[in-house]
């Protein structure tokens, strides 16, 4: 079995990579690395893929955006199946570079769509909680409404959501798309609070929180997730004529995955401060942009059709990130 994975030197593509790889299967890693954050940090992902799996993992450096680079890398590649998970994230950083995102999100997935549909192959694509928008209901369900996102990039998720129907009803492709809730574990990304925090508590300086410290997440352990992403891959929905997780009768899917835990913010903060073994200076800000008070994520559909299970507690979880942080940061700066 081998897999396209896109954002292979991202956070959850090279843990997905490694996931595949471990289970012996071969993976083609691709990824433009883009310097949206900390090029080293996505290097160093790449390069732990290349020395431990060796030829079963191939990288290829490529701008999915791209159509024509894109299948000049391809070609002569055959995989039976498409992990989409390359994409431009981050809430705030669209409110600033919005073509950013038309760019990956909306001209990139098209071009992995048409990818999938010339090789009549089934695809697992990364959409977003931010879909959610400011929904009033609690917790968030797939059958939910989304047709308020409250940021560009939320905007773009839904696109994709919408894009993927259209394939799968014209085509009969089998897409599978995963709204992920606040992914967090060793390798995460620079820009996402559990770094922020740990290297601010850690360093002696304040960290943030935006509402005054009121917001609430559904903090997924990066390992929970990815085996919802397996289950997904392993899972294509059928073309069947039954109605799916969000409301298709093709053969699209879409799932939450999420810890389906609503945690306060200053309660992330405590048990950070316990695996950081320091206290944080806590600097309370206003609301920003985009942003939204709380996600929680309703798993029940995921867990009927992919057995997704997630099990690793906020107690369990952060102290693994920290570890990680304190051997990793250092060597990298």
């Amino acid at each position: 079995m081998t897999t396209l994975v896109t954002g292979a030197a991202g956070f959850i593509g090279y843990h997905l990579s490694a996931r595949l790889l471990e289970r012996g299967e071969h993976v083609i890693g691709l990824d433009n690395f883009t310097p949206y954050y900390l090029p080293r940090l996505k290097e160093d992902r790449a390069l732990d893929l290349c020395h431990r799996f060796g030829a079963r993992f191939t990288l290829l450096r490529t701008d999915f955006a791209d159509h024509e680079a894109l299948n000049h890398a391809l070609a002569g590649h055959q995989f039976a199946r498409i992990a989409h998970l390359g994409v431009q994230p981050g809430v705030r950083y669209s409110i600033e570079h919005p073509r950013a995102y038309a760019h990956s999100n909306l001209t990139g997935y098209l071009n992995l769509l048409e990818q999938a549909r010339a090789r009549r192959v089934p695809m697992v694509y990364a959409s977003s909680s931010s879909v959610y928008g400011g929904n009033d209901a609690r917790p968030f369900r797939e059958a939910d409404r989304v047709d308020h996102p409250v940021s560009l990039y939320a905007a773009t998720k839904k696109a994709n959501e919408l894009m993927s129907e259209t394939y799968a009803h014209l085509y009969r492709l089998p897409l599978t798309g995963l709204r992920f809730f606040t992914v967090y574990g060793p390798w995460g990304r620079p820009d996402m609070a559990p770094w922020l925090f740990t290297d601010a508590i850690l360093a002696g300086r304040p960290i943030r929180l935006f509402n005054h410290g009121a917001m609430r997440r559904d903090f997924t352990y990066i390992d929970d997730i990815v085996d919802g992403i397996v289950a997904a891959l392993d899972r294509p929905p059928a073309d069947d004529g039954t109605l799916k997780p969000g409301g298709s009768t093709a053969p699209h899917a879409v799932y939450n995955l999420g810890n389906s835990r609503s945690e306060e913010l200053t309660r992330f903060v405590d048990v950070l401060e316990a695996a950081c073994g320091r206290r944080a200076v806590r600097e309370l800000a206003p609301m920003q942009p985009g942003d939204v008070v709380e996600t929680f994520a309703d798993v029940g559909a995921a867990a009927r059709d992919l057995g997704f299970a997630p099990r690793t507690t906020l107690e369990a979880g952060l102290p693994r990130f920290v570890a990680w942080f304190k051997a990793y940061a250092p060597a990298s700066a």
